[in-house]
């Protein structure tokens, strides 16, 4: 009697175990999104103030993860072990997406944000890399607490000037060099750390001199401990609407899509092109995670090519749509614009992943 009711409470145990909640993550093909079509019956990315086209065939289309779990919706142990089992998709431990110190509600708000400005990130790529200028405006976003412009640099405060020079702002005046905040933190950073610094500052319309003493910063140059965003004023409106979906990743393929907005004759070709990369004002795409189910996601959705940043090619063999997409790797928005036109060509020399 005795071993038969152990017997049933380790069977009752080993049941009711399937069910507790885990503190992990599933990783699953999500949404795609074409950026060039539409979404709901309105179009994913509208323009005011420029010649617009729509075309009927080809697409560029973003895609994305679609996770499962979290502090507030926790798996249970027969689901995580389910999706473990599943080539589609991934397990991941619960503090990739919900560090212990944010909760839920902070993490959903920083997505939104990255995604907000991915797409300021992405128009400015796409206007760079065709030409059109644009300005950018550096603004303090805040003083970093111990460092010397605690106090004296406020949030807010717009950049006007380094040590007497100018900051540039407008990209096709600067030929190439950076502009903005970009170009605060070189002008700042090419002295001595240890050495001083003047900021001229726009503070609410009114011009401000700022003497700082530099220190040396993380990457062993001289730093006065601001943070700086560009604040962008572009010659264009863009829209961009892809309901719920946050984080930066589709950066990329939102400068394409709105290259091909911009473009009369279209940047595909034709061809169905899927992709997953961050973007810099510059035009510099990075990687990104997830890309073996983003991959699963365009390859469900016939897309034939399939771009991502080098740093994310060691991603690609994990993929159980390896083998079924033409993987190109690109570094640059005007690497994947070259990519483009050797599709559009009928050419196979393309930079892909396993080169």
């Amino acid at each position: 009697m005795t071993l038969a009711v152990a017997l049933v409470l380790l069977i009752g145990l080993g049941v009711g175990s399937l069910f507790l909640p885990m503190p992990y993550l599933v990783a699953a093909p999500g949404a795609i999104v074409n950026t060039t079509g539409d979404l709901e019956g309105e179009p994913v990315i509208e323009i005011g103030g420029a010649d617009t086209y729509e075309h009927d065939d080809g697409s560029l289309s973003m895609v994305t993860v679609q996770y499962a779990g979290g502090p507030d919706h926790r798996l249970n142990f027969f689901t995580v072990m389910t999706s473990w089992l599943s080539p589609r998709d991934a397990v991941l431990p619960e503090e990739l997406l919900f560090p212990a110190d944010r909760t839920p509600e902070e993490v959903s708000e920083r997505q939104s944000v990255q995604m907000n400005d991915s797409q300021t990130e992405a128009t400015a790529a796409a206007l760079t890399q065709l030409g059109t200028d644009y300005e950018a405006v550096p603004v303090v976003a805040e003083a970093v607490e111990g460092m010397p412009a605690e106090g004296l640099v406020e949030a807010d405060d717009i950049v006007l000037e380094v040590d007497g020079e100018p900051v540039p702002t407008h990209t096709q005046e600067s030929e190439g060099e950076a502009v903005g905040s970009g170009a605060v933190v070189e002008m700042v950073a090419d002295r001595e750390p240890g050495e001083p610094v003047t900021l001229l500052l726009d503070r609410d319309g009114e011009e401000v001199d700022v003497e700082l003493e530099t220190e040396e910063g993380e990457d062993g140059s001289a730093a006065v401990g601001v943070l700086i965003a560009d604040d962008m004023d572009f010659p264009i409106d863009v829209d961009i609407t892809v309901g719920q979906i946050g984080g930066p990743s589709a950066g990329m393929m939102f400068s394409l899509g709105i290259m091909d907005r911009l473009s009369e004759d279209g940047i595909t070709g034709g061809a169905e092109v899927a992709g997953s990369g961050t973007i810099t004002a510059e035009g510099e795409v990075g990687g990104v995670s997830g890309i073996p189910q983003k991959m699963v996601s365009a390859q469900q959705v016939g897309a034939e090519y399939f771009f991502v940043a080098s740093d994310s090619c060691p991603q690609v063999s994990q993929s159980a749509a390896y083998g079924e997409l033409d993987v190109v790797a690109v570094d640059t928005l005007d690497e994947a614009v070259d990519a483009l036109e050797t599709i559009n060509a009928d050419g196979d020399d393309l930079p892909r992943c396993e080169e």
